[in-house]
C-alpha cells in the first residue's frame, strides 16, 4: 500500500514561527496560493484529515474530489501557555527554556506531554491503516501537522530516524509503502521519500 503524508499549507502563525498546535488558523493566502501550486490531485476518491481548519482547507484544495474522514486524534500537538506565542516572546520565561532544554519532551504547562501526543497519533494511524487494509485500500493519504508526520514516521519509517528529522515544510510530504501482511506483527513504512509537490 502507498501512503501519503501531506502538511497543511502555510497560516499566519507559521508565518511568525508561532506555537499553533490546537489554535484553529486558516490558510493564510499565502499558504492558500502554495497549497494550488503545489499540486493539485484530482483523482484522490477518499482521505483522512485532522479536523483544524488548516489541515481541512488544504485537503479541499489538494484533493478537491475526495470523501474526507475526519480524525480527530490526527490534530496537532497541544502546547498549552506555548500556544500563540514565539521564541522571542517567550525569551525569559524559565518554564519555557526548561521545555526547550528538554528537547521538547517536558509537559507542556497546561498542554500535552510529546510522549503521550506520539501515542495519541500513533494510535489513530494504527486504526487508519488497519480499517484500510480492511477495505482493500492500495493508497491511503493523510492530510495533518508536521508533528503529526514526525510522530508516525519517529515510529514507523524505516530506516529509522529521530522525530525531528523527519520534519517536513507546509504543503510538503512524505510517501511511504508498508507491507499490509506484515502491519499487524511488525509495523513499518519502508521506501520514505520527501516530497514538496504531489507530482
Amino acid at each position: 500500500m502507498e501512503v501519503l503524508l501531506i502538511r497543511h499549507g502555510k497560516t499566519a502563525g507559521n508565518i511568525a514561527k508561532r506555537y499553533i498546535g490546537m489554535t484553529d488558523e486558516p490558510l493564510c493566502d499565502e499558504g492558500i496560493a502554495h497549497a494550488r501550486l503545489s499540486g493539485i490531485d484530482t483523482g484522490t476518491a477518499s482521505l483522512y484529515v485532522s479536523p483544524l481548519k488548516r489541515a481541512l482547507e488544504t485537503a479541499l484544495i489538494k484533493f478537491p474530489n475526495a470523501q474526507m474522514t475526519v480524525c480527530a486524534d490526527l490534530r496537532e500537538m497541544d502546547f498549552g501557555d506555548f500556544e500563540g506565542r514565539n521564541a522571542a516572546d517567550m525569551e525569559h520565561d524559565d518554564v519555557y527554556t526548561k521545555w526547550v532544554e528538554s528537547n521538547c519532551m517536558l509537559r507542556c504547562p497546561n498542554g500535552e506531554q510529546m510522549d503521550e501526543f506520539s501515542d495519541r497519533i500513533c494510535r489513530a494511524f494504527d486504526i487508519i491503516v488497519r480499517d484500510a487494509i480492511d477495505n482493500g485500500e492500495e493508497r491511503l493519504v493523510i492530510v495533518a501537522h508536521g508533528g503529526t508526520i514526525m510522530s508516525i514516521l519517529g515510529r514507523y519509517g524505516k530506516p529509522e530516524q529521530h522525530y525531528y528529522e523527519w520534519y517536513v515544510d507546509n504543503c510538503c510530504g512524505y510517501r511511504a509503502q508498508l507491507d499490509e501482511s506484515a502491519w499487524p506483527t511488525a509495523p513499518a513504512l519502508i521506501q520514505c521519500e520527501k516530497f514538496e509537490t504531489l507530482y
